[in-house]
């Protein structure tokens, strides 16, 4: 009787388990931790480093904290709620607290839309410029989008022989 108890709690909290993740719920939880991640990062750097570009052709460390700032703002708004997108750029964070708090802000705006899009809607297909894209296809953009600017930063940190953040994953 005893080994039936334990056997049928197992089964309830696998299948309650089961039914609490979805791509959404493992996106969110991932984005949350991309977040962080980021935050991290932006941390490492110090304030007189902002400026800085391995070469000419780079951004600065700065720069690629306003890209993917921007790019969270375009992909979410754009394709997940009814706001148009307003590509007008305005006067930019002045510190690295204000730019950490900016990025913060972008990060908690695209969680609140996602989390607010129905789970149904997210296999709607939008127009892309690169053509029909599910919305899937765009969360998984923007995760993207972060990742591949992020590794720029961390060579950025490592040029400047700072410590790098400890990798944050799931």
């Amino acid at each position: 009787m005893k080994q039936l108890i334990v056997v049928f709690f197992i089964s309830i909290s696998a299948t309650t388990m089961a039914q609490q993740t979805t791509f959404k719920t493992a996106w969110l939880e991932k984005w949350n931790n991309s977040k962080n991640y980021l935050i991290d990062i932006a941390e490492a750097m110090p304030e007189e480093f902002y400026d800085y570009k391995p070469t000419e052709r780079q951004m600065t460390f700065k720069e690629q904290l306003l890209h993917i700032k921007g790019n969270m703002d375009w992909l979410s708004n754009t394709y997940f709620t009814a706001t148009a997108f307003d590509k007008t750029i305005g006067k930019q964070p002045s510190t690295k607290i204000y730019l950490i708090e900016h990025i913060k802000a972008a990060f908690d705006s695209t969680y609140f839309i996602i989390e607010s899009t129905p789970d149904e809607d997210l296999s709607d297909t939008v127009e892309f410029f690169t053509g029909k894209k599910s919305k899937i296809q765009i969360l998984n953009l923007l995760q993207d989008h972060v990742s591949h600017h992020r590794g720029q930063l961390i060579v950025y940190l490592n040029l400047k022989n700072i410590e790098t953040p400890e990798f944050v994953g799931w």
